[in-house]
């Protein structure tokens, strides 16, 4: 079958790229809404996209009122978010916290997450995750008739659970993915996990 992307609108697009873009890593987006109230999302329109200066991308679009999203607004006002790395064990959880709120009225207290400090950070952390970036905003850009929004984070701090990592004789440190057991966003209501990581060697 080939489909030319024309003879589509922006929705059978959406269904077509995220049922054939597989796997996505889920970016568990945690921000300030300045009144006392934390909002937590989750994006798989969600990638790395460099290292120097260290920066995380992810793409919101608008509520279905066509508002922009409390992330958006958030980081817009604050500058400040921090990324969460699911695990598997949190799948239902992630699909709760995509439901659409009122803003000011947090994700974390409606399906009772836990925080804990986040060291050097001005925001909190999950407590359950693995994986945190403490980010500060580095650009927006917007793209599309609705728009959507381009959010361009910039990494300030990583936190790494010490249960899934080993520092080997000349401190490099190994960040063992089957530990954390990543969460990974499929088409429609559809999630996947990996099994054993293996090796390929890149050719030299």
């Amino acid at each position: 079958m080939n489909l030319n992307f024309s003879n589509f609108s922006a929705n059978q697009r959406y269904h077509l790229m995220t049922q054939t873009i597989i796997p996505r890593p889920i970016a568990w987006a945690l921000t300030d809404s300045n009144n006392d109230s934390l909002n937590l999302a989750p994006f798989s329109y969600f990638t790395a996209v460099s290292s120097a200066p260290p920066i995380l991308m992810l793409s919101v679009g608008k509520k279905p009122n066509g508002d922009n999203k409390d992330t958006l607004t958030n980081i817009i006002r604050n500058k400040k978010m921090v990324i969460h790395i699911a695990s598997e064990q949190h799948a239902d959880l992630i699909t709760k916290t995509a439901q659409t709120l009122a803003h000011g009225e947090s994700e974390l207290t409606f399906n009772n997450i836990k925080t804990t400090k986040f060291s050097d950070f001005s925001l909190p952390r999950l407590a359950e995750c693995d994986i945190a970036y403490g980010c500060e905003l580095y650009e927006i850009k917007e793209l599309g008739d609705v728009p959507q929004s381009l959010i361009f984070v910039e990494v300030k701090q990583l936190y790494i659970n010490d249960k899934v990592i080993e520092v080997d004789e000349k401190q490099r440190i190994k960040v063992h993915a089957d530990r954390i057991a990543p969460l990974a966003r499929l088409g429609g209501s559809e999630y996947a996990t990996i099994k054993a990581p293996f090796n390929i060697a890149r050719p030299k």
